[in-house]
């Protein structure tokens, strides 16, 4: 594991890795009807965090067209790990990277970090499984999403 990619430990010694660990940011800012009654972000908002940061970047770099294309990405699985509160008006930086780009699925990792923090707030998993619209069978990765999700593929040991 290389320097930049190791963070704080969390509870259960996992290393969570740093800002420099991740390819691609996407700044977030929180809004009031984030926070529950406890006065910090709710749990389940961490996961529309998730979403938006991918899809954004696939939208945006691969050219995502998720009224009309031919194959759409199904989320299969998602994990949270949360490490410390936020709540509003925190703005986020919600950073991306792809720990597995496979033949018909990815699996993104994410670090959802308050502006100016080195150190999560919360680190997930996010694995999609790309499938053909109208026959929702396994199909390839298309090709500008492919090329889009290149750049932020990390080595299996960072």
């Amino acid at each position: 594991m290389s320097a930049a990619a190791v963070g704080a430990s969390d509870t259960a010694g996992s290393v969570r890795p740093g800002r420099d660990a991740y390819r691609h940011f996407l700044a977030i800012p929180t809004r009031w009807m984030d926070n529950d009654s406890y006065g910090h972000v709710n749990n389940v908002t961490y996961y529309s965090y998730f979403d938006t940061a991918v899809n954004e970047h696939l939208i945006r770099a691969g050219g995502l067209d998720i009224q009309r294309g031919a194959e759409v990405g199904l989320v299969v699985e998602t994990t949270c790990r949360f490490h410390q509160s936020l709540t509003f008006p925190d703005v986020l930086d919600v950073g991306l990277r792809v720990a597995r780009l496979g033949t018909s699925s990815v699996t993104y990792e994410i670090g959802i970090f308050r502006r100016g923090d080195d150190e999560p707030a919360a680190t997930g998993r996010f694995v999609h499984v790309w499938v053909d619209r109208a026959t929702q069978r396994p199909t390839a990765v298309p090709p500008a999403i492919r090329a889009a999700l290149l750049p932020l593929v990390v080595p299996a040991d960072a």
